[in-house]
């Protein structure tokens, strides 16, 4: 009996899934549910505590939050009289890590808040985190000035940076609560992509990202936090928690140039 790596390819019917991994075929008489998948790309990335091996055909990277609202002048950040200029630390890194993924054919899928207009979705622990005493600009609130709407889908506040370009086949996931795994579809997108090792970036280290890390790591994810990629307006010592917790429980810490040189090794 031949393997699947041994059978011919297909050359009638179609692919059934995005994922390279997990496809289907199917014709008029069959669906063969063993499409033989992609060989893995193996690259060794210098981390702490150990170095980490992953298959680029099985790895994504996530982008979390870097959007306007807690990036830039005049969004809900800058509003409320905090200091949103921290949380630009990863936009360089990215400008260089993102394309070296992409070419590398690395998903890149960015988590960002976007909320529905009415809110429908959000229990009012969620509205409280950004309106804490029922007074203000809060969720759904238009900005002075601009009017864009706080972390609404399709405003100019919840978009994505314009430092940081996105490109046609990335992937964009809406989220609605500090980890971008409740209420959404991401957890579904990896597995129909094969994806088993992810590499975490954005805002907030302490926040966002890591209860995103922390829940992709309790569904199994093999998790690498890109320390440089990250950034947060919180003091010093919740980085540093962080980074040590994810180190000691969760997964891996590198950075973006340990990645750059990791792939233009197996390039070469």
């Amino acid at each position: 009996m031949k393997t699947s790596e041994q059978r011919a390819q297909p050359i009638s019917g179609g692919q059934l899934g995005i994922g390279r991994q997990t496809a289907w075929w199917a014709d008029h008489n069959t669906v063969d549910m063993a499409m033989p998948g992609p060989a893995p790309v193996a690259v060794t990335i210098p981390c702490a505590p150990q170095n980490v091996t992953v298959d680029l055909n099985r790895t994504a990277i996530v982008v979390i939050d870097m959007q306007n609202d807690f990036c830039t002048a005049g969004g809900w950040v800058d509003h409320i009289g905090g200091d949103y200029r921290p949380d630009r630390k990863p936009i360089e890194p990215l400008q260089k890590l993102l394309p070296a993924l992409r070419q590398a054919g690395v998903p890149v899928i960015w988590v960002n808040w976007g909320n529905r207009p009415d809110l429908a979705n959000m229990p009012p622990n969620q509205i409280h985190l950004y309106k804490p005493k029922g007074t203000g600009t809060g969720l759904g609130d238009p900005l002075p000035g601009s009017g864009a709407r706080v972390l609404e889908k399709d405003s100019w506040a919840a978009a994505v940076v314009d430092e940081l370009p996105q490109d046609p086949a990335d992937i964009k996931v809406d989220k609605y609560r500090i980890s971008g795994f409740w209420d959404t579809p991401l957890d579904s997108i990896l597995r129909n992509l094969g994806i088993r090792s992810v590499l975490f970036t954005g805002v907030n280290t302490d926040q966002c990202v890591l209860h995103s890390l922390t829940d992709a790591n309790f569904l199994g994810y093999g998790c690498i936090l890109v320390e440089d990629c990250c950034a947060t307006s919180s003091p010093d010592f919740c980085t540093e928690a962080t980074v040590w917790n994810v180190k000691k429980c969760f997964g891996f810490v590198t950075d973006s140039a340990a990645i750059v040189s990791a792939l233009g090794k197996r390039a070469g």
